[in-house]
């Protein structure tokens, strides 16, 4: 299964279930896992998703708690629930599952048999088990009962040969702990949910980066590209340019690869960067510097700026041919978050219209990100017969 949609949100249409002649309508709603204080975000997304898609719902986010319940308003078959809302469709969940059941009350002498027993009625096998909680100072005190109590619903999954290893098609099991007495459980598609567990990319911080910026796009590389995306654009001997790049963190993850680096920006570059002489400094303003006579295959932009802008700026860079793809953060401000994102799609749905150019658009809030999210933007051939369909948004 693909990992990534073409476009923004896009999501399919699916009608509620009839009760015959169709599996069991076991979906209640949707987990998402997202940051800390982006609940209302997660919460008016998922709203937005539902409602493209035909599966209306429901949901009451509570700043802080890291984790947004999105109730569905009748039930629906899980599997088609998770094709129309697909994990790449979701920008500031950092992990989706699909809701299936919770299991409270659990008893202290004996947690594990109510969860087999309910897991053993899906009636599924697994692939891979997540064991999740909330990314908040109150979810970690459950981290030492976790270590001692998953393995006993390893090996017992693994006994009734619910939990396959070696059957990679199979779905993901999700365990969502709110305390040690309760548990959601969640399922998703295979290769329909984050690689990390919890969505959180545990990325070590190499010694000789000038700053810990390099960690978003080290995680924007995996989070936001596919394998064959990577080897191509990642290659020894091209060109990138980094706009606002001081103190060089993003230079940084192109230089190491071998890519040559025009690092833009009045600010200093980090002596050790420049020693390789694979990055060349130029002291400009990122928004009226022009690249010279070489072919760049990226644009990179961490600039602090209105999101507005930077939408503008990057999106003349991909669409007019100056740059083949782009890796750029959007500051959001602290209010209306989801709204301002969307202007900003639109903005960049709207540049490329002005050519009919097709593109793919990808963004996530990434676990490395803070106040802002972190997007993927390159422009897409299409084939004559192609280009006289809609471009998708």
């Amino acid at each position: 299964m693909n990992r990534f949609r073409e476009g923004l949100l896009e999501c399919t249409s699916i009608q509620c279930l009839p009760a015959r002649n169709m599996p069991a309508p076991t979906a209640k709603g949707l987990i998402l896992l997202c940051r800390p204080g982006f609940e209302t975000e997660c919460a008016a997304e998922a709203d937005s998703l539902t409602r493209q898609a035909g599966l209306f719902g429901s949901a009451r986010p509570k700043s802080g708690e890291g984790i947004v319940h999105f109730i569905f308003d009748e039930l629906f078959d899980w599997q088609q629930a998770a094709q129309a809302l697909p994990f790449t469709a979701f920008v500031f969940a950092r992990q989706r599952s699909i809701w299936v059941e919770r299991v409270d009350e659990l008893p202290q002498q004996d947690r594990a048999t109510p969860i087999i027993e309910t897991i053993r009625k899906l009636g599924l096998k697994f692939a891979r088990l997540d064991v999740e909680t909330a990314d908040t100072n109150e979810a970690k005190t459950l981290s030492g009962f976790l270590k001692r109590f998953v393995p006993h619903i390893e090996r017992a999954l693994h006994a009734q040969k619910l939990l396959r290893d070696n059957m990679p098609e199979l779905p993901t099991l999700h365990l969502f702990f709110k305390d040690s007495s309760r548990v959601d459980i969640g399922v998703s598609l295979a290769d329909d949910a984050s690689p990390w567990p919890m969505g959180i990319a545990r990325l070590r911080m190499p010694h000789e980066a000038p700053s810990r910026s390099t960690l978003k796009l080290a995680e924007a590389f995996q989070a936001l590209m596919t394998e064959e995306e990577r080897v191509a654009a990642l290659r020894a001997g091209l060109y990138a340019v980094d706009l606002g790049a001081a103190p060089g963190g993003w230079s940084y993850q192109f230089a190491q690869r071998g890519l040559h680096v025009f690092a833009v920006d009045n600010g200093p570059i980090a002596p050790s960067l420049m020693a390789n002489g694979m990055v060349e400094h130029i002291r400009a303003d990122g928004f009226n510097w022009r690249a010279p006579r070489k072919q760049v295959e990226w644009l990179v932009c961490d600039m602090v700026e209105q999101p507005s802008r930077i939408a503008q700026l990057v999106a003349d860079w991909v669409a007019t041919g100056r740059a083949r793809r782009s890796i750029f953060n959007l500051k959001l401000p602290m209010k209306k978050r989801f709204e301002e994102l969307r202007r900003c799609c639109q903005q960049i749905d709207a540049r490329f219209k002005l050519h009919g150019d097709s593109y793919v658009l990808r963004i996530r809030h990434l676990y490395h990100d803070r106040e802002e999210v972190t997007a993927y933007l390159a422009k897409t051939l299409a084939s004559p017969a192609e280009q006289e369909k809609p471009k998708r948004r």
